[in-house]
């Protein structure tokens, strides 16, 4: 099993994370399976319900069924594993325990518990009905990579469980981000830890939390060096950019405080430990090993320009601990290619499926996009565009059609969204800009295909003069329908693409 815990508790207390609701708390609330705080037992404790337990406990269940509890993760994400710590259940745990998310968009707060009631919220199961163990660690991976804001735990059929962790990768909201400068590594930006050195006395994934340390324990911390070398840690930055200041602080660290540390960088498409440490890849020096102090906030704004950065090694020499890392920088110009697949990702369903109806007005062409998210990258999504436009039927093609104006016309026959409307016209420009006589027979072409085919001439028209899109016109009108209909959507398919690449670079 991958191991998954080196990423961030994505309902973690300490991240914002909070148990919403739940069908029965009798013996314990469910506020306690998001406390940072392992458990504990204490002997001889009782209230007036029962023995005190330090996690969440329900009832002893009489009927067919389940509990439940739902989770609003503090950072919404892609979940990659799940911890259901049963410690101290011994005789009282669930036999059983599944996962359940969904994805309320970027703005789940609003009219939340609403939406989460409503029998149309598309939940989607992440771990199916699964057997636990009582007072243990029962870890368990998640093979699913869609973005979800919300968690909902069954226990079967009921018991208690003493703390849940979530651990994921956060999928960040890019239209909130700074465009002045962010912290690209931060957690909440969606960086993460790759590998490290050592961690014996703490994680390397504190480096990235957004809060204060609250003391030695909440930051990475390495054993003590006996021999040559120095200790490392590999991060994956959220966003690609280019590092202008970078904060190392080492509150809390006094007598194992690091000497001194260095940063380095590189630009790569590999996320895989295993290739940053076998590959040669050529580590760029951003920060010269540079002395520290103890409990202090280190600030640099003399760094050597590397250029744009996607990974970033953090060295400290010999060993020691750090509370927490900083790398500042501005987002890269080219951003928009190498996030274009995670802006569609991080949408949920019902927002990914109206943006791509923009690109294509096939209701069924966008649900089939939809099915298939998330995408890896934007010349995955590209490629399955033209293999689902391809299967569809001519049904489906003539629904597209029905989306785009006349050469002339500023109205579709089916409405058009600000952004789709706003595409036809740049699409049209070349028309609508030509000599009034070019425009004229435009028109009157265009009525005489519509009546012969049924439907507006369509023509991928980057690159073209208006007196060649009248020429094609004029040539089209010639073939017969089943021809002509393979043509269209041929053109149908280079429009559709052209505009996915523009809503993946918006």
């Amino acid at each position: 099993m991958k191991d998954f815990t080196h990423l961030a508790d994505l309902a973690a207390e300490r991240l914002g994370g909070v148990v919403l609701a739940t069908n029965d708390e009798f013996f314990a609330p469910k506020e306690n399976l998001i406390k940072e705080t392992r458990p504990i037992f204490i002997e001889g404790k009782f209230t007036d319900r029962g023995k005190w337990m330090d996690g969440w406990e329900t009832r002893r269940r009489r009927t067919p069924g389940y509990d439940w509890c739902i989770i609003r993760l503090g950072l919404p994400g892609i979940l990659r594993g799940v911890l259901a710590d049963t410690s101290f259940f011994r005789g009282n745990y669930p036999d059983h325990f599944s996962l359940d998310a969904c994805d309320l968009g970027n703005k789940p707060y609003k009219e939340e518990a609403k939406r989460l009631k409503n029998e149309t919220t598309e939940w989607t199961e992440v771990l199916p009905q699964t057997p636990l163990k009582g007072d243990s660690q029962n870890l368990f991976p998640i093979s699913h990579d869609a973005r979800f804001t919300h968690v909902r735990v069954k226990i079967y059929p009921d018991g208690g469980v003493a703390r849940l962790r979530l651990y994921g990768e956060v999928v960040p909201d890019t239209k909130r981000l700074e465009p002045g400068g962010i912290d690209l590594i931060a957690v909440e930006n969606g960086g993460i830890v790759l590998t490290s050195s050592d961690q014996f006395f703490g994680q390397p994934r504190n480096l990235l939390m957004p809060y204060k340390a609250k003391n030695m324990g909440d930051g990475w911390e390495t054993k003590r060096r006996r021999g040559p070398g120095h200790d490392w840690v590999i991060l994956q930055l959220g966003l690609p950019g280019k590092i202008h200041k970078i904060e190392v602080n080492t509150a809390h660290f006094k007598g194992n405080y690091p000497d001194s540390c260095s940063l380095e960088v590189c630009h790569t498409s590999s996320a895989q430990p295993d290739a940053f440490l076998a590959a040669p890849h050529v580590w760029r020096e951003v920060l010269p090993q540079t002395k520290l102090k103890a409990n202090r906030r280190h600030v640099f704004s003399k760094l050597n320009d590397v250029g744009t950065a996607t990974h970033a090694r953090f060295n400290i020499y010999p060993d020691g601990g750090v509370s927490r890392l900083r790398l500042v920088g501005r987002v890269s110009r080219d951003k928009q290619r190498l996030q274009g697949s995670q802006r569609l990702n991080q949408l949920s369903k019902t927002e990914a499926h109206k943006a791509l109806l923009d690109c294509c007005g096939s209701s069924m062409w966008a649900a089939q996009m939809v099915a298939r998210m998330p995408f890896a990258d934007v010349a995955y999504i590209l490629d399955t565009a033209d293999k689902l436009w391809a299967t569809l039927s001519e049904a489906e093609w003539r629904q597209a059609f029905r989306h785009h104006p006349a050469i002339g016309a500023k109205r579709a026959q089916k409405a058009q969204s600000a952004t789709a409307k706003r595409w036809s016209k740049g699409e049209q420009a070349v028309a609508n800009s030509a000599a009034p006589q070019i425009q004229a027979a435009l028109a009157r072409a265009n009525q005489e295909y519509q009546s012969k085919f049924g439907y507006v001439f369509l023509i991928c028209a980057t690159g073209k003069t208006s007196e060649e899109i009248l020429a094609s016109l004029r040539q089209r009108l010639l073939n017969d329908p089943a021809e002509e209909l393979r043509i269209a959507a041929e053109e149908q398919r280079k429009i559709t693409r052209i505009r996915l690449e523009k809503l993946l670079a918006s």
